[in-house]
């Protein structure tokens, strides 16, 4: 749909476009001889993807991207670093983003990358929730313009959230919004989430309020847009003295000035299905529930 509107938009994968879902159906592939394509396939290699996306954004005309395995974003991080130094609009498709990638094991099973491309200073990290989130954060990938974006997918699926139920997906743009609102307003708990986990977050908040504890969900897709925000929206979205529980498949480093508890990984993952693994490392709507009520000691 935004290759159909935006003409200048060109990318591709490091030979895994059939699993990040990167390439521009309807548009010919960038060949030998041929180039007016669209798709450009830049062989199992991330980090010369990066540091052609690279020229290519400095070349002017072109919107580019490249896709691949979160935990290979680790190949390409000169370039990354590079283009958030020169500040080049690269968008990053970073799937397969947590340990939910199942049976390929720790190996291929991202733990310490999310928290990694955050330390990079200009690169803005989003971590979308759903799939209204997803298209709210392409919007805000293709409207950058002085620097790059990195958009962290899930490889499993995950629902579409009830709108009318909850918050617009719009919230996004502001890096981090109430997306489930304490039932009468004033929250005992607040739960913080990225991507997949905030589904979790939802589920629990369910329990909690069905025990009498009245929480709040806000979805975090990023840290950088959210620090970018006002003091007083952001103190509005992180009320001041209310307990704040942090939920993220990944390594729990800088969620503490965000959350008096965090549950994350300080491990790598493990090969099995992805249920039995978030079952296994924690990641539960019952382990939530019980560290949430651990932590307003009720």
């Amino acid at each position: 749909a935004l290759a159909k509107v935006i003409p200048n938009l060109v990318g591709g994968s490091a030979d895994l476009m059939e699993s990040t879902q990167t390439y521009l159906h309807g548009f010919p592939a960038v060949g030998r001889g041929r180039f007016d394509g669209r798709n450009i396939h830049f062989g199992v290699r991330e980090h010369a993807m990066g540091g052609i996306l690279n020229g290519m954004s400095l070349y002017g005309p072109f919107r580019v991207y490249g896709g691949t395995f979160l935990v290979f974003s680790d190949y390409m991080r000169p370039s990354i670093r590079l283009a958030a130094m020169m500040r080049r609009p690269v968008i990053y498709v970073f799937t397969h983003d947590s340990i939910a990638v199942g049976e390929d094991g720790p190996t291929h099973q991202p733990v310490e990358h999310l928290t990694a491309l955050r330390a990079i200073p200009n690169l803005w990290v989003i971590r979308p929730a759903d799939a209204n989130e997803v298209a709210e954060a392409w919007k805000v990938a293709l409207r950058r313009r002085d620097g790059p974006v990195a958009l962290i997918l899930t490889r499993q699926k995950v629902p579409t959230f009830d709108r009318r139920e909850l918050a617009p997906a719009s919230g996004l743009a502001r890096g981090a919004y109430v997306l489930a609102e304490a039932r009468d307003g004033k929250p005992d708990l607040i739960l913080i989430a990225t991507g997949s986990e905030v589904a979790l977050a939802l589920a629990a908040r369910e329990q909690l309020e069905a025990q009498g504890i009245r929480t709040r969900v806000v979805s975090m897709p990023s840290w950088e847009l959210f620090e970018a925000q006002p003091e007083e929206y952001r103190r509005a979205v992180l009320l001041p003295g209310i307990p704040r529980l942090a939920i993220e498949a990944g390594i729990p480093w800088g969620w503490y000035r965000y959350a008096d508890a965090v549950i994350g990984l300080e491990r790598f993952g493990a090969s099995a299905p992805y249920p039995e693994v978030y079952w296994r490392l924690g990641f539960t709507v019952e382990r939530i529930v019980e560290e949430a009520r651990r932590l307003i000691g009720r």
